[in-house]
């Protein structure tokens, strides 16, 4: 009787940068998922919020089916202006019709402002919303160097974990449908077994 093929996890990563607007040009500043009232906003075909932007891009990363410019580049004028959050919500959407699910997606922005930890659930929460998925952002400065330290803009990180959906009528395993263990069916301690 043959056992199914073990659902081993896939992880990709994502980076998205934006410029701050000129001064001339004012925007809104939108990013991980929030209005940022009072703040300068970033350059983009969209919101600018590369928050989300990087997190949609560590899903397409992780499922091996593009990027976010294959999926809502530029030459898509339907996404001109289109919130973070709905392209993420799509990146998701598309993900699981290529047969994937997803696990989570962590972010990491750098920049010097807006201040994030005390809006920090309340992004978690609308991004986790949007992808269906935990959605975990963190937030660092690069203690003056580059072009974040600079003030020119933002940059974020994000990594993703997906697995792909077993074939309809497959039974869905972890380790090809062995019982889970922690060292080959012997009781699990913290020291592979050995006394401590």
């Amino acid at each position: 009787m043959n056992q199914a093929e073990p659902i081993l996890p896939r992880t990709g990563i994502g980076i998205d940068v934006h410029a701050f607007a000129p001064a001339d040009d004012p925007q809104p500043l939108w990013l991980g998922g929030l209005f940022w009232e009072g703040e300068q906003g970033l350059s983009g075909h969209s919101d600018g919020d590369c928050v989300a932007h990087a997190a949609a891009d560590a899903l397409f990363s992780a499922c091996g089916i593009g990027d976010l410019g294959t999926h809502f580049g530029t030459d898509r004028p339907e996404f001109a202006g289109a919130s973070g959050v709905k392209l993420l919500g799509e990146a998701a959407r598309i993900v699981r019709a290529a047969g994937f699910g997803i696990g989570n997606v962590a972010v990491q922005f750098v920049a010097n402002r807006p201040k994030f930890g005390p809006r920090r659930e309340e992004s978690q929460r609308v991004l986790s919303e949007a992808a269906g998925a935990p959605v975990s952002v963190t937030a660092t400065t690069s203690d003056g160097l580059g072009f974040t330290g600079r003030g020119e803009g933002i940059s974020a990180i994000a990594t993703a974990l997906v697995y792909q959906l077993p074939e309809p009528g497959q039974p869905a395993t972890a380790n090809g449908g062995q019982p889970a263990t922690a060292n080959a069916g012997q009781p699990a301690t913290a020291n592979g077994g050995q006394d401590a």
